[in-house]
């Protein structure tokens, strides 16, 4: 009876881990997904401090995930993907922000070209 108590306590264990292991394994994979997207934003030369931590984060939790650290996997992959988000925001500003001066340059160059074309 010990025996058949003892067996179903490992069984529930294992059941645990692998419950543990499903979101995990997904929170890694989100993360990663964020990575690759940010760094097709261009956060690699527009942020790329916050892209190195991402990075770094998320190669940590893949590796807290192959030693079966699920709740380290899960938060460094919560991290990694928040690390990812904010460089992805910050390399599309820096991209807008470009775009805006290349604008206000474009409307000055045109200003000074109706000006000169209207004192003639």
């Amino acid at each position: 009876m010990k025996l058949l108590a003892g067996a179903a306590v490992l069984a529930l264990l294992a059941a645990c881990s692998s419950l543990q292991k499903a979101p995990a394994a997904a929170d890694v994979a989100v993360s990663k997904n964020a990575v690759e997207n940010a760094v097709q934003a261009g956060a690699a030369e527009l942020a790329p401090d916050e892209i190195t931590m991402a990075r770094e984060k998320m190669l940590k939790a893949n590796q807290a995930l192959q030693a079966k650290d699920y709740k380290l996997a899960r938060e460094l992959a919560v991290q990694a993907e928040a690390d990812a988000k904010l460089a992805q925001s910050k390399a599309t500003s820096a991209k807008a922000t470009a775009a805006a001066s290349a604008l206000d340059a474009d409307l000055r160059a045109l200003r000074q070209e109706v000006d000169r074309a209207n004192q003639q």
